[in-house]
């Protein structure tokens, strides 16, 4: 009797160190929370610049983290981008080039053979979340809950009403995995109570939480603004994008600060449940802003375009524990190393045929990244970037246009006709990152 209390006492205690243990491999797991502006530009916050706009919580977690001055969205429109930051791969491999309408592709998304940064965080045993925006694949078959999100609530067009939640066609768009589901609110207060509860019910196991935003894209809509869109659309399905406010300037102003509003309640919400220290937050923009409201500072172009303004987007990386404060980075930085960069942070591998890169040691030691070229294509429009030098194609036909960043990031003294070496070398390189990213086509 004596010998089996003290084998009870002994394998009881062995089980108590391997509950412990596994508690604290779970604690040491970094939550991953990823945040998306929509249309955001780079002249928009108070932390690039902005005297109209005032974001303090933004500015907080860039005082506190790492800004970025050289970051860039994959395209210079709303799908390209969430294409490649779900996919780490420029999204003209992926069969995504431009937006997906709820008019003409309805029935196009991204296939489910693509593996998602979602799919890799549930296979290291990561909870995983989203709210807000989707935009890669309106049919059901490609709602996030088939590409590796266990949660989602949100929109799956390119824009919605922040009221009656009916997107720009007449069609209703506010889901609960993949079924249509009625709620009440805001976009962006909603998007940030989704969140908030997501963080409150999963705080003691590990979570990727993405949060695409629709703010601050049209229609330009406050708290207070009326509903503008209808289910079949009045008179049809013929909107007026941009809504009807008469002051679309202050209401604008309003939707990028609720944005941040709402972002500083989630910081709080991880700091009252003691899990700052232990989460990764990246703030961006899914593309450069929309020319009739946004700010891109000294940024030439809009969204749409190559040109810096239309992909040079805003940035932000948070983590006390791991990214000391007032750090600035002037590397270029693409969207779809997002997807290898959160891969490396929790130790999990990601799909060979990716092209991004990880900056986890850029992030958190400083290093140096390697040299690289970068492409943006939008329709017939093609930029490359090596090093300082940007060549832009305004066109299939046109001259090509060369420019040093590093002394003029608004692109105004073209250098080609200096440089006709270079040029040529770019436009070679240019010819076969087009053939290499239509491999799409042919699988």
């Amino acid at each position: 009797m004596k010998n089996n209390t003290i084998k009870s006492i002994l394998w009881f205690a062995f089980l108590l160190i391997i509950a412990s243990g596994c508690a604290d491999m779970k604690q040491d797991k970094l939550n991953v929370i990823l945040i998306m502006a929509d249309d955001l530009g780079y002249g928009d916050l108070s932390c690039y610049g902005s005297e109209k706009i005032v974001t303090p919580n933004l500015d907080m977690l860039a005082s506190e983290g790492i800004r970025f001055i050289d970051f860039h969205s994959n395209g210079a429109v709303c799908s390209p981008t969430r294409a490649a930051l779900l996919t780490g791969k420029y999204q003209q491999r992926v069969g995504i080039p431009g937006v997906i309408t709820a008019k003409k592709h309805r029935h196009q998304g991204l296939a489910l053979s693509e593996k998602t940064f979602a799919e890799s965080f549930k296979e290291a045993g990561y909870v995983t979340g989203i709210f807000g925006k989707w935009h890669v694949g309106y049919h059901t078959k490609f709602n996030p809950i088939h590409q590796g999100f266990d949660e989602y609530r949100g929109f799956v067009s390119g824009n919605i009403d922040y009221h009656s939640h009916v997107d720009q066609e007449g069609f209703e768009d506010w889901w609960q995995g993949d079924v249509l589901k009625k709620e009440k609110g805001y976009l962006t207060d909603l998007i940030t109570q989704h969140a908030i509860d997501f963080i409150n019910r999963h705080k003691d196991e590990p979570f990727l939480l993405y949060i695409p935003h629709g703010a601050p894209h049209y229609p330009i809509q406050g708290r207070n603004s009326k509903a503008e869109r209808e289910i079949g659309g009045k008179n049809g399905v013929d909107f007026f994008p941009y809504g009807s406010e008469e002051n679309k300037e202050q209401v604008y102003k309003e939707m990028v600060e609720i944005m941040d509003d709402g972002i500083g309640k989630i910081i709080r919400e991880l700091k009252e449940l003691k899990l700052d220290k232990n989460t990764f937050v990246l703030f961006c923009s899914d593309n450069g802003g929309d020319r009739k409201l946004s700010s891109n500072g000294i940024l030439k172009g809009f969204k749409g375009s190559v040109w810096e303004g239309g992909h040079r987007v805003t940035a932000i990386a948070w983590c006390p524990e791991l990214i000391a404060p007032n750090q600035q980075r002037d590397e270029p930085v693409l969207t779809m190393d997002i997807y290898p960069t959160l891969a490396d942070m929790i130790g999990v591998e990601t799909p060979e045929d990716i092209d991004g890169i990880s900056l986890k040691k850029h992030l958190f030691e400083g290093e140096t990244l390697p040299e690289r070229e970068l492409f943006w294509q939008h329709g017939a429009q093609v930029a490359m970037r090596k090093g300082d030098w940007k060549l832009v194609l305004e066109n299939e036909h046109a001259k090509p246009k060369l420019f040093n960043l590093k002394s003029d990031i608004g692109e105004m003294n073209d250098l080609a006709e200096e440089n006709p070496v270079l040029v040529k070398e770019m436009l070679h390189k240019i010819a076969w990152w087009k053939e290499d990213v239509q491999t799409f086509k042919n699988r």
